[in-house]
């Protein structure tokens, strides 16, 4: 049965497709509803086509190529490498640096476009998006956590954390209180009227995750999340990301150096030579990854 509220706002159709495959309902609801926008009357960006999507994955990502520059002098950053995530998952994509996590998250999380091979984000081909559409998928449905935190120094935490809802045209006051909600969740409810010069860096990493959560994205991207906090702010931010994303049911997406990420991972895709990847069960983490 389907709950009350905006989890029992799912129209006939999509209840009936949900029930017709065997998937997961506590997640696959969450993600078809509030990740994948099948609200009755939901508008889409005018390029999407007008009808339900319906996908097990969050991310499917088949046979990425990535090369840089033209001719004998363009440099290849991924040969071939192909991937799926479901919502409520963390995946870690571990490799040397040089290797191509950042190329692939890049392209995953609509940064950039492949030289060839296909992206899908929540059942939509990015391929299909003209830059304006991407540009608004990257608002609605992909949330970004990056190493140095990348937030504006003129503005407060607060502020910052609103900045996705108010490009998305959000209204001041509705925006306003999703980023104190967003705030309170990761613990930083108190920080949120100072500038990012005079808190911590796990605060702002804190504040990073808030901002890249709070408009209830289908997607996360973190590229090395840790990997400018000590050891102990590492642990907690890494402690936040996996409770989100059992607690949202967010599909996360994250590059790391740090055994410690990769071992809490669902699942780890190990990136060889910046050609291949590699997805590996998590409990034989620094084993070798058997030969193609």
């Amino acid at each position: 049965m389907l709950r009350s509220g905006p989890l029992g706002e799912l129209s006939t159709r999509a209840a009936r497709l949900v029930e017709q495959h065997a998937f997961d309902p506590l997640v696959s609801i969450r993600s078809l509803t509030v990740r994948f926008g099948l609200f009755s009357g939901t508008k889409l960006p005018g390029s999407w086509p007008r009808c339900i999507v319906l996908s097990m994955h969050v991310l499917e990502a088949v046979d990425l190529h990535k090369t840089y520059g033209d001719g004998a002098g363009g440099v290849q950053a991924l040969a071939g490498v192909s991937l799926t995530l479901s919502a409520g998952e963390l995946v870690a994509v571990v490799g040397p640096s040089g290797c191509g996590k950042s190329t692939l998250l890049h392209l995953c999380g609509a940064m950039d476009r492949p030289t060839s091979g296909r992206v899908h984000v929540g059942g939509v081909t990015l391929a299909d998006l003209d830059d304006e559409a991407l540009t608004q998928l990257r608002r609605e449905r992909v949330g970004f956590v990056f190493q140095f935190f990348n937030l504006l120094p003129t503005l407060t935490l607060q502020e910052n954390i609103e900045l996705p809802l108010l490009l998305a045209g959000v209204e001041a006051t509705e925006s306003e209180r999703r980023a104190r909600a967003s705030a309170e969740r990761v613990g930083i409810e108190h920080r949120r009227d100072h500038h990012p010069g005079a808190v911590s860096g796990g605060e702002l990493q804190r504040a990073a995750v808030a901002r890249a959560l709070v408009h209830e994205p289908a997607l996360v991207i973190a590229d090395e999340p840790t990997g400018n906090l000590d050891s102990e702010n590492g642990r907690l931010v890494l402690t936040l990301l996996t409770e989100l994303t059992r607690q949202t049911g967010v599909a996360m997406l994250l590059a790391t150096h740090d055994q410690a990420i990769a071992a809490a991972a669902d699942r780890v895709v190990r990136m060889r030579d910046g050609l291949e990847a590699r997805d590996t069960d998590v409990t034989i983490f620094g084993a070798v990854a058997p030969s193609s």
